[in-house]
């Protein structure tokens, strides 16, 4: 997906709040200011959202030196999220439908996204997810093809939500689900360092997409996460920034599981902001504007 032309605002905004939190010199802000209209005139119907963010975010090291700037809040969304766990897990247990409960606290991870929100009620929306239906529902056929498959690529996204991913992951209770994580540091989407500490490697197999981007980009990615995707059953993918890495492959295998946050998304997939949606391009797509069995 080609950029909205107010992804280039919603960006300035957020490196805006980035770069105040680092120390650097008047100066330097203004050459990196002048480096996001370069890139905008240079390359803004050549890179998706997501490559364009990592682009930014590579020249924004160049200037703070900081290779992992959402260090401390990621720790934090980790530590909140497993801080919830206990309550959680009886929750699902209680439910009538452990799975669609699971599925629905996953996706209510999903809020925790310091590229899109400044600040986040992860608790409001927890209570809010549960009592809501999604906006696009095709969750019995994501059931079912889980039941089916022999292997499961697992698309992580954020730090903090992996904590609630790993929930659904322990529901789900499969023998050949690999869950994926970004192949370094951008935003606060999870890391290697982030399985580790969440306890995500107990729960599933972990590789690393091999690279660095807020979203799954399979050409761009490891010859090892290339083998996997290709050989997966059934591919699960977390978030806006995976969405719109893969729906263009039109692949039948990915279910897209996320939280919608911002009014282009909202467009894009013809639902009201802040709607859950599980979206399989199998079961429905889009044809001018609405959506079709």
């Amino acid at each position: 997906m080609i950029p909205d032309h107010r992804c280039f605002f919603c960006f300035t905004r957020a490196f805006e709040k980035l770069i105040a939190k680092e120390n650097i010199t008047n100066e330097a802000k203004n050459n990196f200011i002048r480096e996001i209209i370069l890139l905008y005139h240079t390359n803004w119907d050549k890179l998706s959202a997501p490559e364009f963010s990592r682009e930014l975010h590579y020249k924004l090291r160049n200037y703070t030196h900081n290779h992992d700037p959402y260090l401390k809040e990621k720790k934090e969304s980790n530590d909140q999220a497993t801080r919830m766990i206990p309550k959680l897990e009886r929750i699902v247990r209680k439910s009538s439908n452990p799975f669609c409960t699971a599925l629905k606290l996953a996706i209510a991870g999903n809020i925790i996204d310091f590229a899109a929100n400044d600040t986040f009620n992860l608790q409001a929306t927890i209570e809010t997810a549960l009592e809501t239906e999604f906006a696009i529902d095709h969750s019995e056929q994501l059931e079912k093809e889980i039941r089916r498959a022999h292997s499961i690529l697992y698309l992580g996204d954020n730090a903090g939500e992996i904590v609630l991913d790993k929930l659904f992951i322990e529901t789900i209770n499969h023998p050949g689900l690999t869950f994926v994580v970004r192949g370094g540091p951008v935003i606060n989407d999870a890391t290697m360092d982030d399985a580790e500490y969440t306890g995500m490697k107990e729960a599933a197999d972990v590789i690393s997409s091999g690279y660095d981007a807020a979203s799954t980009i399979p050409e761009k990615s490891s010859k090892q996460f290339q083998e996997y995707f290709r050989n997966a059953d059934v591919i699960i993918s977390k978030g806006q920034g995976n969405l719109e890495g893969l729906f263009h492959l039109n692949d039948k295998r990915i279910f897209f599981l996320l939280m919608v946050k911002c009014d282009v998304m909202a467009e894009f997939l013809k639902v009201e902001k802040g709607s859950q949606v599980v979206y399989n391009n199998a079961c429905k797509k889009i044809y001018q504007g609405t959506f079709t069995d």
